[in-house]
């Protein structure tokens, strides 16, 4: 026994992600509360031994006696609420476990001198105790503060409820009920096996009655509920978070996603070392990364751990969306799972070229679109107010375009502060703007990236290949190596043989769905650039959880509302 004891105690030791024996530990504490939660509800409608009730008359009355039967159902329905919270390490549903088993030990004691089940509480008790520091995540303040106002008012508003309901419905009942009356009778709606006696007249007055029940029942359930909701992320990093991720991202950004990782819309987790950080969005139940952790290569291991740790104590499912190859083996190696979820295309400027046959459609559009007055121009940061006004303008157009809103996390989205820092590339036609689009180089390295690309409802056909075959020769002549034209969402998915089957579903869905998003399209589009196509990954923790992680995603990136995730981007 002792033994059993230093074990279950030293796997509760500090806030260290759960080894395999500590998961066992903590499946048999959840089940065996879930067990007793149905003991508790069997045993508040079972007769007690005739001989122990006989021994507790002269000490607890028959109605008194009555109220631990009420208080074993109440407590058994709790912890079978309670059980998948203590799975999910919550530190309230811990302490609502705690003070309700010792509720359960007494009501049993009381009822009938039940020691057989109050032993078995008394043991679950004991081991969730010794067990104490795995419950580490934590619930959203705000919630647990509107739970505890709302059980409180759960129990004022049932009385409230009930009082009221006896006062002026009394001729629905035997009894004429005054107000101390109605107030006596709605306890002993709870605390009484018979009611006090209650005997309604009345249909209504047998549905009042048992609707005191129900309104108990449902406040008291939404007052859990709040208590145990994860921790919900209401505002982004503040300045001084800000700005030590800017100082890490200049130091060792290295792709596209490095400046996104830096709008407003991003929070903040930084490794221990303080050496890199890790830009997420919390929705939900989920904190999804933008890419990999951003730091030096010999701290991604320690910025990865710490950050499960992190979500683990906000009761957040951690993942990374968007990642690079290099690091699969080490997810893998911390317990997560890897899911394809497209390629990104990157043109290498070095052997970019129009020449040869493959890039004659792209020659005939720039000698058209040439001949009819259409021009290029580029434009370096800060961007002028008055072309602001301009962009925005074809902006609004392209967004009544797609009938959605602006994107987040993984995009940009047009702010005047956002745009103005950035270059812009403008297709101009007859003195008018017909197209632009918005790049920005990587902290480190020659590689510039392509964000926003806008253009108004109606123009030539070939005005966006005109642009990017323009921005791709014009960042060439100024020494860039690579041009980064983004992600092409399922590309590349579940193509091999040995694929796994759930990217062999992507692929069957994303096949399917071309009349909603236009997959191939965008893929044919980029691909006429002849990028070199490089597979990008989503990480995360375990199958059971992907529903979360992929609904935390679509949430983090619709931006302005839920459905525009499903509006194509150009």
């Amino acid at each position: 026994m002792r033994d059993l004891v230093e074990k279950i105690a030293s796997i509760s030791q500090g806030n260290i992600l759960l080894t395999q024996r500590t998961r066992i530990w903590l499946w048999i504490a959840v089940l065996i509360t879930g067990l007793m939660g149905i003991v508790n509800l069997l045993s508040a409608v079972s007769l007690s031994y005739y001989d122990r009730t006989q021994l507790l008359d002269e000490f607890f009355p028959f109605p008194l006696r009555a109220g631990g039967h009420i208080f074993a159902a109440i407590t058994g329905f709790m912890l079978l609420m309670l059980s998948t919270n203590l799975l999910r390490r919550k530190r309230v549903a811990w302490l609502l476990t705690v003070g309700l088993l010792v509720v359960s030990i007494l009501s049993h004691l009381i009822k009938g001198l039940d020691y057989e089940e109050s032993i078995l509480a008394a043991m679950l008790l004991m081991q969730l105790i010794l067990m104490r520091n795995v419950f580490t995540a934590s619930s959203d303040r705000p919630a647990i503060a509107q739970g505890i106002k709302v059980l409180i008012g759960s129990l004022l508003f049932t009385l409230a409820y009930g009082i009221a309901g006896f006062y002026l419905l009394d001729r629905q009942f035997s009894e004429n009920f005054n107000l101390s009356a109605a107030a006596i009778q709605t306890l002993a709606m709870f605390f009484t096996e018979d009611n006090a006696g209650l005997r309604a007249k009345t249909q209504f007055g047998e549905f009042f009655a048992n609707s005191i029940y129900l309104v108990g029942a449902i406040t008291l359930s939404y007052a859990v509920v709040m208590l145990l909701r994860p921790v919900l992320a209401r505002q982004g990093a503040d300045n001084a978070q800000w700005r030590r991720a800017k100082g890490i991202a200049t130091k060792y950004g290295k792709t596209s996603l490095t400046r996104l990782a830096l709008l407003e819309d991003k929070s903040y987790y930084f490794s221990p070392t303080g050496e890199s950080a890790i830009a997420y969005v919390a929705k939900g139940r989920s904190a999804i990364a933008l890419g990999d952790p951003i730091g030096a290569n010999t701290d991604v291991k320690e910025a990865i751990i710490g950050f499960q740790h992190f979500c683990d104590r906000n009761d957040w499912y951690p993942a990374f969306y968007q990642t690079l190859p290099d690091n699969l083996d080490l997810y893998k190696s911390l317990g997560f799972r890897v899911l394809q979820i497209g390629e990104e295309a990157i043109v290498n400027l070095a052997t970019f070229s129009l020449t040869g046959k493959a890039n004659q459609n792209l020659r005939t559009a720039i000698n058209r679109l040439t001949k009819t007055g259409h021009k290029i121009e580029f434009y370096t940061p800060p961007i002028a107010d008055s072309l602001l006004v301009q962009l925005k303008e074809v902006s609004n157009e392209w967004l009544q375009l797609t009938k959605g809103g602006e994107k987040h996390f993984s995009v940009g989205w047009f702010t005047d502060e956002y745009v103005r820092g950035l270059h812009i590339a403008v297709v101009h036609s007859h003195g008018n703007i017909c197209a632009f689009a918005s790049v920005f180089p990587a902290y480190q390295g020659k590689q510039v990236s392509v964000d926003l690309m806008r253009r108004r409802l109606e123009v030539e056909n070939g005005t966006m290949e005109f642009l990017f075959a323009s921005m791709l020769q014009h960042f060439q002549q100024l020494g860039y190596d690579s041009f980064n034209l983004g992600l092409s969402a399922l590309a590349g998915v579940g193509d091999t043989k040995g694929s796994p089957h759930l990217e062999q579903g992507l692929r069957y869905l994303s096949a399917h769905l071309s009349k909603f998003y236009n997959f191939k399209g965008l893929h044919s589009f980029k691909d006429k650039f002849q990028p070199q196509w490089q597979p990008r990954y989503l990480v995360y923790p375990g199958l059971a959880t992907l529903p979360n992680v992929v609904l935390g995603l679509i949430r983090a990136d619709s931006g302005e509302g839920f459905w525009n995730y499903f509006k194509p981007d150009i």
